[in-house]
């Protein structure tokens, strides 16, 4: 099958290399030439310089927002088959997917929202974790491309995906803030980052924060998750909307916004989704590394 691809950033260069291992034939468009002729470099890839180039039974999004899904979208649509499926798999408001929908459905495409979880390497690998929502025949037509991506949840309808999306990283956020919170109170008693890290992950305070991000991407000093920053903030003000509209207590919600609303202020225009952390850092007057 014949795959189109937008987007290859962090997380869709590796995307796009790993659907044509699979055995697809893959285009690839981005507005970086360069990076859409690196990923041509493999066999199986060829880049293309309009999104219209992409029109295929499914094509993939693998874009920063919204926003920019709509305008691949709206030049490529036109060009697109009845009955073709476009799959967004970047992080976007429930509601922009909810009116691309409408805006596909008249020239009789479908649009189906499959936000991905996991970092670049689980991107180049076919590891990462799908949350789908659509139609159920739409998804069937993605699934196999879908699959060779990673792990396919199907969680409901239109844009469900994308809330989920949002509402898991708003969760993984307050996980990142609290152990950070955690080690530096921690540090300043005397222990010691990683004896605290080695004792939390195996007891009941572990989570994806203390057995991954801080061990590979803060005690390094390394700061490099693949993630950005703004776009972290970017999931949390949907997820934020997301609460409100739930109408129930969202204390721990609100204030984790709020710290990466400050550290967003604050630090580098490219600042990495775990440079919170040297942010907290700052605030606390103290590192955790040695």
């Amino acid at each position: 099958m014949r795959i189109g691809f937008a987007g290859l950033g962090t997380m869709g260069g590796g995307m796009c290399r790993r659907l044509a291992e699979a055995g697809f034939e893959v285009a690839v468009f981005d507005l970086d030439t360069a990076a859409a002729g690196r990923a041509a470099e493999q066999p199986g890839i060829t880049a293309v310089t309009r999104p219209e180039e992409l029109a295929a039974p499914v094509v993939v999004t693998m874009l920063p927002d919204g926003a920019a899904v709509r305008a691949v979208a709206e030049r490529l649509l036109p060009a697109m088959a009845p009955g073709s499926v476009l799959a967004d798999t970047g992080s976007s408001d429930p509601g922009d997917t909810r009116e691309l929908r409408e805006l596909a459905a008249g020239f009789g495409v479908h649009v189906v929202d499959a936000p991905v979880s996991g970092s670049p390497a689980a991107a180049r690998g076919g590891e990462l974790t799908l949350m789908a929502a659509g139609d159920p025949g739409p998804l069937d037509l993605a699934e196999p491309a879908l699959t060779a991506l990673g792990r396919v949840y199907r969680v409901g309808p239109s844009g469900a995906g994308h809330a989920l999306k949002a509402l898991n990283n708003l969760l993984s956020s307050i996980s990142l803030a609290a152990t950070a919170e955690v080690l530096l109170a921690g540090r300043a008693f005397g222990l010691e980052p990683a004896v605290m890290l080695e004792v939390v992950n195996a007891s009941t305070g572990r989570n994806h924060a203390s057995e991954t991000k801080f061990p590979a991407h803060v005690l390094t000093g390394g700061f490099d998750s693949g993630f950005a920053l703004r776009l972290m903030l970017k999931d949390l003000r949907i997820a934020d909307r997301l609460l409100d509209d739930a109408g129930g207590r969202s204390d721990l919600g609100r204030a984790c916004r709020a710290i990466w609303e400050q550290a967003r202020a604050e630090l580098s225009q490219d600042a990495d989704n775990v440079e919170v952390v040297r942010w907290l850092e700052a605030a606390a007057g103290r590192e955790l590394r040695a």
